[in-house]
């Protein structure tokens, strides 16, 4: 264990997160810049006694629980995650929750494809990256909270009023079943996680159709191929959709292509010109 390193490491770490990023009040006679020690110990769910030695290079060996806690603290990225552990003197094993650090090269990806909209998925079904044809055909995923950005989320407890029609699309009776089945096994992949543990305690409680399908254990689930959304502006659009897992982040790319020639290949061609702007503006 590198003392020295790490208190360095987490002091710089803990100075470039502002106390807005975690949802904190700045305050009116904030010294320091970035989060107090207090303010990280108290995400981290460890004393600000334990945490100030860490930082004065007086802790002693951190245990995986608290790197765990001090990660999430300090939005950690994996590869910043990976080198606390080695400072801490303790390698790295699985990470403790699904990866929301989407790739520059998946990122540069996306909008790459100008006639395809493409979003990347986290295990939990997060809407964490988007190009903006998949903005206008789905929804302006910039314009909404986090937590709204969830996919499951939105088809089970209804984020909007017209309930479970998630996005007009035609198969969110399979989607919500196939979704199902794929985050039973992110949960087991991820038993320590409380992200994932709350987004399923919260789906049990308000849903008693994901209860029942929850209930049944399955944990496999047969590729969508094709869907249709209906859209306010174009009307019914047709596409294929195919899936690029990205294994080392547990990550998918999910990209919606039209056929060449068809109606909504047009249609697609329109949303890239309209793009994201209000259903009763003029085209």
């Amino acid at each position: 264990m590198d003392r020295r390193q790490l208190a360095e490491f987490l002091r710089s770490r803990r100075e470039r997160i502002t106390p807005a990023d975690v949802g904190l009040p700045a305050g009116a006679r904030r010294r320091t810049p970035g989060l107090r020690r207090e303010e990280v110990a108290q995400l981290a769910f460890i004393s600000t006694e334990y945490y100030t030695r860490l930082e004065q290079a007086r802790g002693p060996r951190p245990s995986r629980e608290v790197l765990s806690g001090l990660t999430r603290a300090l939005r950690l990225s994996d590869v910043e995650r990976d080198h606390l552990h080695h400072l801490a003197g303790a390698p790295p094993g699985p990470p403790p929750g699904p990866s929301r650090e989407v790739r520059p090269s998946i990122l540069a990806l996306l909008h790459r494809l100008p006639q395809a909209a493409a979003i990347v998925l986290s295990a939990t079904y997060e809407v964490l990256a988007w190009n903006d044809l998949a903005a206008a055909l789905m929804e302006d995923f910039s314009a909404l909270p986090r937590r709204d950005r969830n996919l499951v989320r939105r088809a089970f407890l209804g984020l909007r009023p017209e309930g479970r029609r998630l996005y007009g699309v035609s198969d969110v009776d399979e989607f919500a079943a196939s979704a199902v089945r794929n985050l039973r096994a992110t949960a087991a992949r991820y038993p320590d996680d409380p992200e994932v543990a709350g987004l399923i305690r919260e789906l049990l409680d308000g849903s008693e159709e994901f209860a029942r399908l929850w209930a049944a254990h399955d944990v496999c689930a047969a590729p969508t191929l094709c869907k249709t959304f209906r859209h306010p502006v174009v009307g019914p659009v047709s596409v294929n959709c195919d899936v690029l897992d990205i294994s080392d982040r547990d990550q998918q790319v999910v990209i919606y292509t039209a056929d060449p020639g068809t109606p909504s290949e047009s249609a697609l061609r329109l949303l890239s010109v309209v793009g994201t702007q209000r259903m009763d503006a003029p085209l």
